[in-house]
């Protein structure tokens, strides 16, 4: 299929507000995903639409909003919200940082879960607000509408205040050769500050984010402890995850 064709339909499977992913437009358009990753990169450029972690979607959009990013990659954040429940003690003490997968993770708590959550994402406390057993602290600071979360120098200082059993780090980005990379410096300083104050570090990434970096480094992969995400855990994709003590799920 020439180029101009692949244009066509990926411009107009998006004209009626869908969201598409790159395996969904490589099956479609018959092409793998690298020549979709480089078609979504030039309309992308030219305005045409808008690139997001895992695909695109119209121009109309802003694709660093919080509720531009709630519904994409759903199922993806489900199974890694499943996954992550196995791993959650009762009575922990719980960083939860901004992100989707995050509060998915959330919706997908126990009913009767008994946690501390010292989180800056706004977007979880009605979310917390239906379990009766989870004590929710909320960190202060500036609040950023686009990722809904508390950021700046404040919330930096008062996440150094208290000591996480776990702290659940949704992800922009990681690799095996740059680790955890933020898109934003002000969500990035939050991680790395939970970092240091949490005794383990759990990652969440979809597949669209593993392989990928950003440009504002959070960590090594030597600082992390657990990797989850949807894949299944003998995909080839998570091989070069394989080394040192990073388990993955």
């Amino acid at each position: 299929m020439i180029k101009e064709k692949r244009f066509e339909m990926i411009l107009a499977r998006l004209k009626d507000g869908a969201q598409a992913t790159y395996p969904n437009l490589a099956a479609e358009l018959g092409v793998s995903e690298d020549t979709v990753r480089r078609d979504i990169e030039i309309l992308h450029q030219n305005g045409l639409l808008s690139k997001v972690r895992g695909g695109a979607i119209a121009r109309n959009k802003n694709p660093l909003t919080f509720q531009d990013r709630q519904g994409f990659l759903s199922e993806q954040k489900d199974v890694i919200a499943l996954k992550v429940q196995s791993l959650l003690k009762p009575r922990a003490t719980i960083f939860m940082d901004g992100g989707t997968t995050v509060c998915a993770v959330a919706e997908h708590f126990n009913i009767d879960s008994s946690f501390r959550v010292i989180t800056n994402n706004l977007a979880l406390i009605p979310i917390l607000h239906r379990f009766k057993n989870i004590d929710t602290i909320v960190l202060g600071g500036t609040y950023n509408r686009e990722t809904a979360t508390n950021v700046g120098a404040g919330t930096f200082e008062q996440v150094a205040s208290y000591v996480a059993d776990i702290y659940l780090m949704g992800t922009c980005a990681i690799s095996a050769q740059m680790g955890v990379t933020a898109a934003v410096k002000d969500d990035g300083e939050i991680k790395r500050a939970m970092l240091r104050a949490a005794k383990k570090t759990i990652v969440l990434a979809n597949s669209e984010k593993v392989g990928s970096s950003e440009h504002y480094k959070v960590c090594d992969l030597e600082k992390i402890h657990v990797l989850v995400t949807e894949l299944a855990s003998n995909d080839p994709r998570l091989d070069e995850f394989r080394r040192g003590k990073l388990s993955i799920i």
